[in-house]
């Protein structure tokens, strides 16, 4: 990210906020709860103690800073799992009674904890902030059927990591297209088979997603009252049958993402690519320090040639259902999505660089200083993510029954088709039995 950033993402570029609000909050209760006591600051009027849950890295060290100006609020954090552990964790503890104030949450399961019923609806104490610090397209996130339930924190638009010695060596240029990406892995691995364009295997559904998001794909959207499930819709299908084709061809790895079989086939330069996010970008210095200078970064080749992306992931800010202390909740979440002291702590505190693009586009130029790009070697990895921000394909919702639609297609393994149609059969089940209506 640029010293100077723009925020430039599409109108209605998530529009999730498309969903009825009888949809997303029948089984949410009335509106937004009446409020303790606060002064002009946000502090509440005698001292209290919310509750954290996050899988974040640097979240413990935001909070102790947080404490260290806001006496009148102090932050307890706890360390949860991420990913479907986590949502699980927490739909439990909202269902015990035992949940905390503020709790970190993936965009795609918001609509899910919403309708039922295990969040607190946030329109009161932090809509206008999403108003006014946030763009339009992320807003849509968390702005579910009229109301707001969420506070963003990151955007993660899909982008392209590339080994720039191999494109070289092999004479390929940097694809723009899918069509051209396929003929650079043919390329590349004719001239030398060890070598294929990239990896994936199955092992994380988020990358499916965020693909068939590019392509026009539209998972779910409503009816009349009813959800509609498209999860294998013809744009994901389109998808979906061009990294099974890569695959067959051997011109793409069969080798699952998120595993040593990938790491180890980045490091021993056994793929020329990687599909990546804005947050793709700091784990090359992580884990691949040995090859600065060889990656270089590019926009997602697209369908058409035309520029359009897609998010791979996200994360907001949430107050989890039976939260005493909401308007306390909502301080710590602006001090944490808006403040640039928040950056400070818990970027200066990761033993790993972090590249996550903030939602917040005044946040991003703090970020972009405790950054260390020469890894790129003259390429700022905000300020390309910035870039492809701007070019987030609008049209795509998430909907209520997404970690079960993660779930079958990470079973599914490698067969990204069957991924897609073992999704939308899931997506069907889960709506019906949640009794929610589901279109035909």
């Amino acid at each position: 990210m640029s010293r100077s950033l723009p925020a430039r993402v599409p109108r209605a570029a998530l529009t999730a906020s498309a969903v009825s609000l009888v949809l997303l909050t029948a089984a949410c209760g009335g509106g937004p709860k009446a409020q303790t006591a606060a002064d002009s600051n946000g502090s509440p009027a005698q001292p209290v103690t919310v509750t954290y849950w996050s899988s974040s890295a640097g979240a413990q060290q935001t909070a102790d800073a947080f404490n260290k100006t806001h006496p009148n609020i102090q932050v307890k954090f706890s360390a949860v799992p991420g990913g479907p552990d986590g949502a699980a964790k927490l739909a439990n503890a909202v269902k015990g009674g035992n949940a905390p104030d503020i709790a970190t949450m993936d965009y795609s399961a918001l609509p899910e904890f919403a309708s039922g019923g295990n969040l607190e609806d946030l329109s009161a104490t932090s809509g206008e902030l999403v108003s006014a610090k946030f763009p339009e397209a992320v807003q849509s996130l968390v702005k579910l059927g009229g109301r707001t339930w969420a506070v963003p924190f990151d955007v993660t638009p899909l982008e392209l990591f590339y080994r720039k010695d191999i494109f070289e060596k092999h004479g390929v240029a940097v694809p723009k297209t899918w069509e051209e990406y396929k003929a650079a892995g043919e390329k590349i691995n004719k001239a030398d088979p060890s070598i294929r364009i990239t990896n994936f295997g199955g092992g994380d559904p988020a990358a499916l997603a965020g693909l068939a998001w590019q392509a026009g794909g539209r998972w779910y959207g409503t009816e009349g009252e009813k959800w509609k499930v498209a999860v294998d819709d013809p744009p994901s299908r389109k998808v979906a049958e061009y990294w099974n084709g890569l695959m067959a061809s051997g011109v793409a790895s069969k080798t699952p993402l998120w595993g040593e079989g990938e790491a180890k086939e980045r490091s021993s330069g056994q793929v020329a690519t990687v599909i990546g996010a804005a947050w793709t970008a700091g784990t090359f210095l992580a884990n691949y320090p040995d090859l600065k200078g060889k990656w270089g970064i590019a926009p997602l080749p697209t369908w058409d040639g035309r520029p359009a992306t897609g998010m791979y992931g996200g994360t907001s800010y949430i107050v989890p259902k039976g939260s005493k202390q909401t308007k306390a909740a909502a301080e710590f979440i602006r001090w944490v999505t808006t403040e640039p002291e928040a950056i400070r702590a818990r970027l200066s505190s990761l033993k790993s660089p972090s590249s996550a693009l903030p939602a917040n586009p005044e946040m991003r130029a703090e970020a972009a200083k405790l950054f260390d790009a020469s890894y790129f070697e003259g390429q700022d990895p905000y300020a390309l993510a910035s870039e492809a921000a701007g070019t987030i394909r609008p049209g795509w919702t998430w909907g209520p029954a997404q970690l079960q639609v993660s779930a079958a297609q990470g079973a599914a393994g490698a067969d990204l088709v069957k991924a897609l149609s073992e999704g939308q059969s899931a997506a069907e089940k889960a709506i019906k039995d949640r009794g929610l209506g589901l279109a035909g």
